[in-house]
């Protein structure tokens, strides 16, 4: 047996062009006819870019990529054998699906766009960002920190009130003070809260005044010359008593004001001890003299001493009103 293959038993191939005379010695055999061109010499166009082609792709003059048009030679339909090499029935570029069988995938095929026909062509514009939605709507949020206020409450007063139902609310403590061992006189004209007052010789009381005692001394005449007033008002300090005291009495007047200064508390009932001095001059009285003191006890009852007098006549009303101030401060 020879290694060289028997040139006889294979196919002549199509597209080998034979030069000299055949290795069989056939020299009697007609010429061959000529061959079509090989398909993969064909020119195959450009295919379009579509970064330069604004009218998109389109599809080729000729047919398709890779294909020949009809005005071009194609191969010629000659059976093949299934160690051949030539092309199926169907063409070149194509299969024949009825000779593929049962089971075969079908070939490419021809699309108008150049990325197939279920890609579109690339954009050279940034996509829209996507809209991403609140996880939670804004009208939630208020809702919510308006609970949780409430609750932090709630929280707050259980822990204050150490849960119960009702808050204790304290209650203000009114320290009463010990029963006086005073015992006003038979003439002592009684003020209010247990206050009295002993009138003077020549001091009446005015009856037209319903808000605390008056007491008034007279000239001949009829004139008023001095009066010592005895008022009371409930939880005021003794401060504020006293300049409200003394704003009303040098309303409209030319005032000039002492300083208001501390007293020492004649009794361990009183807590607050203040006093005040002026001098006036009115259109009517002409220059007048004037005196405020203050008591506060502990029990939160305020007593005013209010004196005002003629200036001629100061001297003398100051004298017989001490031993009537001194009767008040005793029944405090």
């Amino acid at each position: 047996m020879s290694n060289k293959r028997d040139k006889s038993q294979q196919p002549d191939n199509p597209w080998v062009r034979k030069t000299g005379p055949d290795d069989d010695g056939d020299d009697g055999a007609a010429p061959e006819e000529e061959l079509p061109p090989s398909p993969w010499s064909l020119e195959v166009p450009p295919r379009p870019s579509p970064w330069t082609d604004p009218a998109g792709p389109a599809a080729p003059a000729n047919g398709g990529w890779g294909r020949a048009s009809t005005d071009q030679p194609t191969a010629p339909d000659r059976p093949a054998t299934p160690d051949s090499g030539t092309a199926a029935a169907g063409g070149w570029g194509k299969t024949d699906e009825s000779a593929a069988g049962p089971g075969a995938g079908s070939g490419a095929t021809e699309t108008s766009s150049s990325w197939g026909d279920k890609v579109g062509s690339p954009s050279l514009r940034r996509p829209e960002p996507v809209k991403k939605k609140p996880p939670v709507p804004p009208l939630l949020l208020p809702i919510a920190g308006g609970l949780a206020v409430v609750l932090l409450v709630a929280v707050a007063l259980v822990v204050l009130t150490g849960g119960d139902d009702k808050a204790k609310t304290p209650t203000p403590t009114v320290t009463t003070p010990p029963a006086s061992t005073y015992t006003p006189p038979a003439n002592a004209i009684a003020v209010d809260h247990g206050v009295s007052i002993v009138p003077a010789n020549g001091w009446s009381l005015l009856a037209t005044e319903t808000q605390g005692k008056q007491l008034v001394t007279y000239a001949p005449n009829r004139e008023p010359l001095a009066f010592l007033w005895v008022r009371q008002k409930l939880n005021v300090s003794a401060n504020t008593y006293l300049l409200g005291i003394v704003e009303g009495e040098t309303e409209n007047e030319n005032t000039q004001l002492g300083d208001v200064r501390n007293l020492p508390c004649p009794k361990d009932v009183l807590v607050e001890c203040v006093a005040i001095t002026y001098t006036s001059t009115t259109a009517k009285s002409g220059k007048v003299q004037g005196s405020v003191e203050v008591y506060r006890r502990k029990d939160g009852v305020v007593t005013a001493l209010d004196f005002r007098s003629s200036a001629t006549y100061a001297a003398k009303a100051e004298s017989e009103a001490a031993p009537m101030k001194q009767s008040v401060i005793d029944s405090l």
